[in-house]
Parts: C-alpha cells; structure tokens; sequence
C-alpha cells in the first residue's frame, strides 16, 4: 500500500473582532478521506491547547514576577544595614518589656530586627525568667524569622555553674558567651589584672570545648588603668586570643575609647560591637565615681558624634560578625531605621 498523501494549506484570515474563532481561518485539502478524520481530531487538539497554553504562559509570567520581585526584596534586605549583617537588639535596656516572650519578639520583628542578644536566666534572675527554657526561647524566635547567636553571662555563674550555663545556651542556639566585665572595680593592680585574666582564660577553655566561643565586653574594670596604661588593653594582651574575643561598648567613646582605633590596631582579635550613639558636644558632664567615662546623653544611631562610616569600615578588619542595639525601645526603633539606611 502507498504512503498516504496530503496537501496542506494554512491561510491565517484577519478578524474583526481579535480573539474569535474566525481569527484564523483554515483550508485543508485532502486526498484520503482517513485523513481528514485525523486532521478533525488535530484541529480539535489544537483548538483545546489555544487557551491552555496562554493560561500556562499567564501564570509562569505570575510566578516568575513574583519570585523576581522577592529575590530583588531579599537582595534589597540584605544590603539594608552595614556589612550585610543581621539587624540585631540587645534585651536589656528592655528588659522589663520581656516577661510576654513571644510578643516582645513579634515588637523588635515588626521594626526590622532578626539577631536578639539575651542576658542568662541562670546568673541574671527573675527579670529574665521567662527565657529559662531554652528550647522554647529558639522556638518563639524562630516563629518570627529571628536567632539569637550572643548572650551575656554573669562572672558568678561563670564560676559557679558555667556547665548550666553551657547547657542552656546550647538549647537556645548560642554560639558567644560574652561577660559585661570581669569585675575588680575601678583601680585595680597589675596583679589583679593579671589574676582576672588568668582565670578568664581558664573559664574560656571550658566553652572552647563545649564549642563556644568566650567573649569580653568592656564595662567599668575594662576602663580603669594600671600604671597609665589602660587595663583593658592590658587584657587584650594577657587573654588567649584563640579563647577570647571582644565585644565593644560603643558609648565608652565618653572614656576616651574609639572603636575604629581598636578594630584597627587588633585586627581579627573582635566579633561583635554593643551599638549607641553618644552626643559629645553637650555641655560637659560630671564623671561617673572614680571612672574616666562621663554620662554624655545617648541618642538615636547617627543624631550623635560616632561615625558609622569609619566605625563599620574598621569593623570588617576587626572581625566583627554581629553588632547589637542596645538603647531604648524608642532610640532601638530609631536607630534600627537609621543601620537600613547605612551602607558600609
């Protein structure tokens, strides 16, 4: 039997109304009856494909808009504070806003923050009760987005219970335990500099081998001085620097301590920063006790005398990972607003 033969003609007609089914006009020639029933049959394909190919078309055009639009979003998110951090809020000056767990992290998710730092159940107290179970603190963050990766600790506990301590960090999700200071008041001797140094180091091995990494912030005994030079940077040369790192107070700048030169001079020896702006040129205040540092007035991130710009460019060589809000609630929300505008 031979090949069947067809002759085959489209003519494409325009309509006068676009879309009708007289749009496209179609002639078909046949010599095989057979094949007009399979062309009635491809017709009716093609037909039926018409408008489910267009809805096809439609919704990828949708989705692919959509997933555009969240993409440039994200980017857009992610290059909205310096470095390309996460917006992160230390819980102390709000702290009496934490008893409601889960709403105080709803409050700090609404205005842009991600990173929380938290203050230890275990050595802080009843003010931070309602952090003690730590599994569920990680569940409540993760709820809204959020992690917390930084806390801080008190020496007593450090001393007393640090395997507690460990412990809850581990559940919560922990990688920094930090200390505000490590005590000895404001004039202590070289000796003593070198005793709350050694037992630092030791408390720090124990972490290093729970997989945590011990960090230094600078309060009261990190600013006094020994012999005219400043026992904080007595420290960063009697600490192991494998063992701790640095957090830096940001509104110390009224005691002289700036946070550029530090990030510069010890390159790699920091990974976080407590942020606060400080306005220096208000009318001289008293000195706090013994302390070098004066109650200059915090204000909202870039109404006072700190320069981001330099600040954060010297952060990238002091190895900074994140930096913390420390305000409050209403200099938090004005200062998160202010690090989405700071590109670094």
């Amino acid at each position: 039997m031979k090949p069947l033969q067809k002759r085959f003609s489209l003519n494409r007609a325009a309509s006068k109304s676009p879309g009708s089914p007289s749009e496209q006009v179609l002639t078909r020639d046949y010599r095989d009856v057979e094949s007009i029933h399979h062309d009635t049959i491809n017709r009716q394909q093609m037909l039926s494909m018409i408008p489910i190919s267009r809805r096809r078309f439609m919704e990828k055009a949708v989705i692919s808009s959509g997933a555009a639009g969240f993409l440039a979003a994200s980017a857009s998110n992610l290059s909205a504070a310096p470095l390309g951090l996460p917006i992160g809020s230390q819980v102390w000056p709000t702290r009496s806003m934490i008893k409601d767990f889960p709403a105080y992290v709803k409050m700090m998710a609404d205005i842009g923050v991600t990173r929380l730092e938290l203050c230890s159940p275990v050595g802080y107290g009843a003010e931070f009760s309602s952090l003690a179970n730590g599994k569920e603190v990680a569940r409540i963050l993760a709820d809204h987005g959020m992690k917390s990766e930084s806390s801080h600790f008190t020496m007593e506990e450090l001393r007393k219970t640090q395997q507690k301590s460990i412990d809850w960090a581990k559940e919560v999700g922990i990688t920094q335990i930090i200390t505000a200071t490590l005590g000895g008041g404001n004039n202590p001797t070289l000796d003593q500099v070198k005793k709350a140094a050694d037992e630092y180091n030791k408390i720090a091995a124990v972490s290093a081998a729970a997989d945590l990494q011990q960090g230094l912030h600078n309060e009261g005994f990190e600013l006094s001085m020994v012999d005219g030079k400043r026992t904080y940077d007595l420290l960063l040369e009697l600490l192991d620097p494998k063992l701790v790192r640095y957090q830096f107070q940001m509104s110390t700048i009224t005691a002289g301590f700036v946070a550029a030169e530090y990030f510069t001079k010890y390159a790699g020896r920091f990974y976080s920063m407590h942020l606060q702006d400080i306005n220096m040129k208000a009318p001289a205040p008293a000195t706090e006790g013994t302390s070098p540092r004066q109650r200059y007035p915090q204000v909202a991130m870039g109404r006072g005398s700190i320069d981001w710009v330099k600040t954060f460019a010297a952060a990238k060589i002091g190895g900074v990972k994140n930096y913390f809000v420390e305000q409050t609630w209403e200099l938090t929300q004005q200062s998160v607003a202010f690090l989405k505008t700071l590109s670094v």
